[in-house]
């Protein structure tokens, strides 16, 4: 497989330089571009998986440079580094279609978290749509307009928004994968550490009430995401 196709423009030659090195070290191909005029330049001619972008440059600033860009292509990750955080700038930069802002200095494992996180997400396939709302889970009937599960001689749980929203997706991928990115930014529309730990806390609510029934279990698959599966299905 290619190697993915990086552009970074940054006008700090030494920044740019170690930036560049420590992505081409994790086998991303690097182009480096030292002001948003050249920037440009290399964007048109060539194909980017993720675009990383100094905010403060001369000639032309990240965010026109962005704008450029989303004018080009609307779908390409764009990452803004800023040595400042201001909410205006931080608001600026996502109006434009920024998919991350990341504050100088930051730790650059992070950086490639984040790079990680964007690149899968453009690979994984389209989330399953469906316009289906009644669901058989094991003993349990779901209905996730009514937001209700119910199992014989109980009385039905009343999920809340997002708890109905995740089972609902994890109940269209059953006994198969359900990505994790996959359900933040469809449910929470962000995918970061927070949403990440909230995300847990619904499934760990899931579980609770799907413990009533021994066959169903919802099962994590270790930086991959969850699978709904049922007993005879659990392997």
């Amino acid at each position: 497989m290619d190697n993915k196709k990086i552009l970074i423009v940054e006008d700090d030659p030494n920044f740019g330089s170690i930036l560049k090195d420590y992505l081409s070290l994790n086998e991303y191909d690097i182009v480096l571009a030292k002001n948003g005029i050249e920037g440009y330049e290399k964007f048109k001619k060539d194909n980017f998986d993720l675009c990383i972008l100094d905010v403060m440059m001369p000639f032309k600033d990240g965010f026109t440079l962005a704008k450029e860009i989303r004018e080009k292509n609307d779908s390409v990750p764009i990452i803004f580094l800023t040595a400042k955080n201001l909410k205006e700038d931080v608001l600026k930069g996502f109006k434009l279609g920024a998919d991350d802002y990341i504050t100088k200095p930051f730790d650059s494992d992070v950086l490639l978290a984040k790079i990680k996180v964007f690149l899968n997400r453009n690979q994984k396939p389209a989330i399953k749509e469906s316009d289906e709302f009644l669901f058989e889970i094991g003993a349990f009937a779901f209905n996730s307009k009514l937001r209700t599960l119910s199992i014989k001689n109980s009385e039905p749980y009343k999920l809340s928004p997002k708890e109905s929203q995740l089972l609902r997706m994890l109940a269209l991928h059953i006994n198969d994968l359900l990505p994790r990115e996959i359900a933040l930014n469809k449910i929470w529309r962000d995918d970061n550490y927070f949403t990440s730990r909230s995300m847990d806390v619904y499934i760990a609510k899931l579980r609770k009430y799907l413990k009533e029934d021994p066959s169903v279990e919802i099962l994590n698959i270790h930086g991959e995401g969850f699978r709904l599966v049922t007993s005879d299905e659990q392997v």
